[in-house]
């Protein structure tokens, strides 16, 4: 399946907050929304799920117009939506039935669920009762327990410890394995690097880059090399002003030329202790700073 968002225009009265969107997304791969708070994320992935229509522009699923009787979205909002008073088993179940699953086969299925995610036991409690983590795993069931096609998980990593972050992340990729449509909106950028094969970055209601992400990162000028070592000292006095320390230790190298690449590897490898010297690539959080206009 081929998911396709183009030239959407949305007005909310004299204010313009899309300018002509547009965006793919493919089955079996994840895809990353991003921008800043305001940049016109949300509004696109409301227009996608049919919770308000465009001004102008189309939702289109494989070249035709989508069809949202028979298509199945599945979405996990930033803001839960769930019922704090209600008993976990029962409002799941009604979720799921309002998907037009039969109440056996609902049953069935959330049981499934809160078995797979370590929620069992709280299938009889009520929600408020649970910890923040434990209520984002009850409302990613809401999302995948009629089976999609279509997923939206707008900041799905919201909450959760390492332990049930590395959970959520096996559900995740057992979804996109299965030739699901994965969408992704989060500012937490390393999640994003992970899952998404493509992404779009938008900017005042304009897409201001798309596209692969590899070939996003190497697109970038390959003048810079970033190297780990235990012993920088020699390696910063001889190489003075080009010689950089990031933020996590790492040191990173300005050439003159890309072309200077394998001499000054060989150089370093030959005449310091290097434990680890490549080619720099910006982190999609470099990428989105530059494209975004702020930093996540």
């Amino acid at each position: 399946m081929l998911l396709e968002l183009k030239n959407i225009e949305k007005n909310f009265g004299n204010k313009k907050v899309l300018k002509g969107i547009s965006f793919a997304a493919e089955s079996g791969k994840a895809f990353g929304l991003l921008g800043r708070n305001g940049a016109g994320k949300t509004t696109s992935i409301r227009i996608l799920m049919n919770v308000f229509p465009a001004n102008k522009g189309e939702v289109l699923l494989d070249g035709k117009p989508i069809n949202y009787n028979k298509i199945g979205f599945g979405y996990l909002p930033e803001e839960r939506g769930l019922y704090p008073k209600k008993i976990v088993i029962d409002q799941l179940v009604y979720f799921t039935e309002l998907k037009g699953i039969g109440h056996a086969d609902a049953v069935k299925v959330v049981d499934y669920w809160l078995k797979r995610l370590g929620m069992s036991e709280y299938r009889n409690k009520r929600l408020d009762t649970l910890s923040k983590g434990n209520q984002q795993k009850i409302q990613l069931i809401t999302a995948i327990a009629h089976n999609p096609q279509i997923i939206v998980l707008d900041e799905p990593f919201s909450g959760l410890d390492p332990v049930n972050a590395q959970l959520l992340k096996n559900v995740v990729k057992e979804q996109i394995a299965k030739g699901k449509i994965v969408l992704f909106s989060s500012h937490q950028m390393n999640y994003i690097e992970e899952f998404c094969d493509s992404i779009a970055i938008i900017n005042a209601g304009k897409v201001a880059l798309k596209g692969d992400l590899n070939e996003i990162k190497r697109n970038y000028v390959r003048d810079r090399l970033v190297l780990r070592t235990t012993n920088p000292k020699p390696i910063e006095k001889d190489f003075g002003d080009a010689c950089t320390v990031a933020d996590n230790g790492s040191i990173i190298i300005q050439l003159n030329s890309p072309d200077d690449k394998q001499n000054t590897m060989k150089r370093l490898v030959e005449n310091y202790d290097i434990d680890e010297v490549k080619v720099f690539e910006p982190s999609l959080n470099d990428i989105f700073v530059e494209y975004a206009g702020e930093k996540v």
